[in-house]
């Protein structure tokens, strides 16, 4: 099965199809207060774009199709990304009920690919969090990773060390070089002295974390080393139901999957694996320090996202990032390598070499009475529009709504809350009870406790609106959902 790739595309030659993976998960508990469970690091904006777009853009150097893995939450904010990124592929997707690890869903995406496509397809895994500088080195790459993976080697790629970095897997080989040569070993993250002798031996190479190998070779080395993940994902994939290019799968098959990363499962486990050692800049983007890297600094090192009103003195290597839902100055005076994350609900200044160490706050938050910090960012996206929590007292809050055009919140009602809405901009229907009205900016409506109401954008443009929530219980649960266009649960978020 044979086809010609456009030299616009990288490749220029017939070679055999290639269908990029694009594993989106993770919650980049790193990089909180920015990425959090239900706005994780793929949606971040780093370099000017949110990651995502990044992989999607990369993605489409190499093909005009792609798979990508998610969790089922973050769908519609992929297909809203997807809608912004004029240069992706087309998009098929696996929605993950639950996060299993990248075996589970490599897997999967190898079993949906061998369906639609056949054994002898090309799958290049990317991550949806990555960095790559230089796209012709990243098309190299590829092509030299197709060769081997068509030789029906299994395919990593080296990133060439630029340090002692110990917070990555390294790969192993025989010799240096610039070409693919088969991998020795797999090793897993050095202490700093062990991550300095593997430097100076020009050997090591770090884990990118990207692979590339051919369906049928991938199934055949998960059935040998890897049984339980191979048939646990046909029990999943047998139950899951697609439609339209989007496969959803049955909660109960898909957590049965062991939890086990691809390294584990097979990678170190495999006898023919090639190394590519790739010629393009890297990251992984792990933490904030990693972030601070990515933006163009000035002549002290110092450097700024999010915020046009920031005022360094006498600081160096320095980052600052500003989310804020009012116009903020930011002023940093007498600091060194520091991160200066600040969020309309969090605030985090931290040590630039202690920046891997935001993952302990976040697991502290978890189990403490500000566990929603973790879950929700400050703006809430839902597949209609978003919300941001303005402010909150005892007994009431007031939020910030939009709503895109032609779209429509559920028709719902509430045990605990009455609302109180104002449009400030656009054109609504809202229903209250059995009545509609029309509702334009600065007209308010009220919604009793208990009555049902829906929300509908009719203008061309987006709507806002300020609403008042005022009760005994302000929580997103207490939601009761009569119907929904986008086939919610019918209680929650």
């Amino acid at each position: 099965m044979m086809w010609l790739t456009r030299c616009s595309r990288g490749i220029c030659s017939a070679v055999t199809k290639i269908i990029p993976i694009i594993l989106s998960g993770g919650a980049g508990a790193r990089l909180w207060p920015v990425s959090r469970r239900m706005h994780p690091k793929p949606f971040m904006e780093v370099a000017g774009k949110p990651l995502l777009a990044h992989a999607l853009e990369r993605a489409a150097l190499i093909a005009d199709e792609a798979l990508i893995v998610t969790n089922q939450d973050h769908y519609f904010l992929t297909e809203k990304l997807l809608t912004e990124t004029p240069e992706a592929p087309k998009v098929s997707y696996l929605l993950e009920p639950k996060g299993r690890n990248s075996g589970p869903a490599i897997a999967l995406a190898v079993r949906y690919i061998q369906k639609v496509y056949g054994d002898d397809i090309i799958c290049l895994v990317l991550a949806a969090d990555h960095l790559i500088s230089d796209d012709a080195a990243f098309q190299k790459a590829v092509a030299q990773a197709s060769e081997q993976a068509q030789a029906s080697n299994l395919v990593v790629f080296g990133i060439r060390p630029t340090g002692p970095e110990t917070g990555y897997g390294y790969l192993e080989v025989a010799e240096t070089g610039d070409g693919p040569q088969p991998l020795t070993s797999f090793v897993e993250k050095p202490d700093r002295a062990t991550a300095e002798t593997y430097l100076a031996e020009g050997r090591y190479y770090w884990n990118s974390g990207m692979f590339c190998f051919t369906a049928g070779v991938m199934a055949e080395n998960m059935a040998a080393y890897a049984g339980d993940v191979w048939v646990a994902s046909e029990a999943a994939f047998a139950e899951a139901q697609d439609e339209a290019g989007v496969t959803r799968f049955e909660e109960a098959s898909f957590i049965a999957q062991p939890d086990i990363s691809i390294d584990y499962a097979v990678m170190e486990k495999a006898n023919k694996i090639a190394m590519v050692p790739v010629g393009f800049g890297w990251s992984d983007v792990g933490s904030w320090d990693s972030v601070a890297s990515a933006h163009i600094a000035d002549q002290e090192g110092n450097s700024a996202a999010g915020i046009d009103k920031v005022h360094f003195i006498a600081s160096r290597d320095t980052h600052v990032d500003s989310n804020s839902h009012t116009e903020k100055v930011i002023a940093a005076i007498g600091v060194e390598n520091l991160v200066i994350i600040d969020a309309p609900d969090a605030l985090l200044v931290a040590d630039r070499a202690k920046s891997q160490d935001v993952k302990l706050v976040v697991e502290a938050l978890k189990t403490s009475a500000d566990a929603e910090l973790t879950e929700l960012p400050a703006t809430v996206h839902r597949p209609w529009g978003t919300y941001a929590k303005l402010k909150q007292e005892d007994g009431y809050q007031v939020k910030r709504i939009t709503v895109a055009p032609g779209q429509e919140l559920s028709l719902q009602y509430h045990h605990k809350r009455a609302e109180h809405w104002v449009v400030t901009q656009g054109k609504a229907i809202v229903q209250v009870g059995d009545e509609e009205f029309e509702t334009g900016p600065g007209e308010y409506r009220y919604i009793p406790m208990g009555e049902k109401h829906r929300l509908t954008n009719i203008g061309d443009g987006e709507l806002v609106l300020v609403e008042v929530q005022v009760g005994s219980y302000l929580g997103e649960d207490d939601i009761v959902r009569v119907e929904d266009i986008y086939g919610r649960h019918s209680k929650g978020q």
